[in-house]
């Protein structure tokens, strides 16, 4: 892989007790474990298996002369570092948050990037965000009141309902229990390791 997919990748934040509280980018996460506030957590034998920062440089060198597919490593001039998936803080044993934070990325995950008037999947920078009671109407920024939307579905809708635009939407906003953005994560293969430390109880 190189650098700049593999620092596009996401890495599984775990407190003192194992327990999932957020995901980080690559860089956030390679700070954490430079300065010794966390540790690389990898799986092996049904093991849990604990790396500091001179330890993981030290697997990653044996690794990367055999590198296995779904494995990204950063090049520096000396060495490759594989990229983690899963890092544990050492000293933070606060629990996960149990609400998740309302943003355009989270709604786009929860809706699956998919418009929820014409069902089309699109990037995101083809989608906005649609409040389906609009604002002039005294509609709320909330989850149950805002959906994905393509552009053209959006300017069609307006400033109006979706009864009044005669359209239709294609599934009930509701508010996510879980971070949908991880979901969207847990169907790359790359991820599986995830799935060890992931419940109902899932950061935001």
């Amino acid at each position: 892989m190189s650098d700049v997919s593999a620092l596009d990748c996401s890495v599984l934040v775990l407190n003192r007790f194992y327990m999932a509280v957020r995901v980080v980018d690559v860089r956030r996460a390679m700070t954490l474990l430079y300065r010794g506030c966390a540790e690389v957590i990898t799986i092996e034998d049904d093991q849990y298996c604990n790396y500091d920062f001179e330890s993981w440089c030290e697997l990653s060198e044996l690794k990367s002369l055999e590198k296995q597919d779904g494995e990204d490593y950063l090049r520096t001039p000396t060495r490759e570092l594989q990229v983690p998936r899963i890092v544990r803080l050492v000293l933070f044993d606060r629990l996960p948050k149990s609400t998740v934070r309302f943003n355009r990325k989270t709604l786009f995950a929860r809706d699956g990037y998919r418009c929820q008037y014409c069902g089309q999947t699109k990037p995101m920078s083809q989608l906005s965000l649609d409040h389906v009671t609009p604002r002039s109407q005294g509609g709320k920024t909330t989850w149950e009141n805002v959906v994905c939307s393509c552009l053209g579905c959006n300017s069609r809708k307006g400033g109006r309902t979706p009864s009044e635009a005669n359209m239709r939407l294609l599934t009930t906003p509701i508010r996510p229990n879980t971070n949908p953005g991880i979901a969207v994560t847990l169907k790359d293969p790359r991820y599986e390791s995830w799935k060890t430390f992931l419940t109902a109880n899932t950061a935001g």
